[in-house]
């Protein structure tokens, strides 16, 4: 954590509180990722993350103290328009630090339901960000909304808030989601968070509730690893994946109301290395088919918390 002076004695020693910590909302001009926007966040703690506002105000690029822990796809951050009827979408955008999986579904294609349902890269729009100095924890900050597109006319409006203390090592997101429309719908939700290498590699380990549930890992693989799901117990979740000889610990927390499950997936395999923590809200039958999910009608909705903690291992 940094020992930051308080704000009142920073206004003296700075020109501009941005040289400490802010928020840039920055615009990208190479090859396919070419006009795809980014809020650049930099907490002036060792912690620097991208969100991104065209991909579901998703995070993209996560560092801490200079180095990368985020699993980045070849295909980068560009958008990814879906034709309808297009059922593995996901597998062309998948990449980045988190990508936000539902409504509609969740898991492998069907009844004619896309690969993690038809959220994942909706554009956002984005209502706030910044730098909030003027309160007991000064923070950084961006807000926005996106409307999905559901199956069968139904949708779904997410509205989300990701915040970091300025000086600080978390990530806070807080969801609220709802039904819109005028059929009743289920509201499935997976957040899908990807690790790579150096975070990942040779003796990685998955606690949950400080019981090891995967690893010792060994990197390389041969083949990808089938998904497996443990149930969260405690009104907070608590997972943690440490790297023998690494000096970052990386804790998940997150409120098991709504996200009761935690579902584990890895293709550690030469040319892949990535390591994905999947809080989500429903379980999964013998056949690897979702558990039925009750209809919600129109205009009720979930809240989902998760923070996420960086620290030197």
């Amino acid at each position: 954590m940094s020992t930051l002076p308080a704000r009142s004695k920073l206004r003296d020693l700075v020109g501009d509180l941005r040289q400490i910590a802010s928020v840039r909302h920055v615009s990208l001009a190479a090859g396919p990722e070419t006009g795809a926007e980014a809020l650049v966040f930099s907490t002036g703690g060792g912690l620097d993350f991208w969100v991104t506002p065209g991909r579901m105000l998703d995070i993209s690029v996560l560092s801490w103290r200079g180095v990368q822990i985020a699993w980045q796809s070849p295909a980068g951050m560009q958008p990814v328009n879906a034709p309808a009827g297009e059922l593995r979408a996901f597998e062309r955008g998948f990449g980045g630090f988190l990508n936000t999986c539902g409504f509609d579904h969740i898991r492998q294609p069907a009844n004619g339901l896309p690969l993690h349902g038809s959220a994942p890269f909706t554009p956002v729009r984005l209502i706030a960000c910044g730098e909030d100095w003027d309160v007991a924890e000064p923070v950084l900050y961006c807000e926005g909304e996106a409307v999905c597109r559901g199956h069968g006319g139904t949708g779904y409006r997410m509205r989300r808030r990701i915040e970091t203390p300025v000086g600080g090592a978390t990530i806070r997101i807080r969801d609220s989601v709802e039904v819109i429309g005028s059929d009743p719908a289920p509201l499935l939700a997976l957040y899908h968070f990807n690790l790579g290498y150096p975070a990942v590699g040779a003796g990685t380990e998955v606690l949950l509730a400080g019981e090891r549930v995967a690893g010792p890992l060994s990197s390389p693989e041969t083949t990808a690893q089938a998904s497996a799901l443990h149930e969260a117990a405690g009104e907070w979740a608590d997972c943690h994946i440490t790297t023998p000889g690494h000096c970052i610990a990386i804790g998940f927390r997150w409120r098991t109301d709504t996200l009761p499950w935690l579902q584990l997936w890895r293709d550690l395999r030469p040319g892949s290395g990535v390591l994905s923590i999947e809080p989500c809200s429903i379980g999964r039958l013998p056949d690897g088919t979702n558990e039925p999910s009750p209809a919600l009608a129109a205009g009720e909705g979930r809240s989902f918390a998760i923070d996420i903690v960086l620290e030197d291992a």
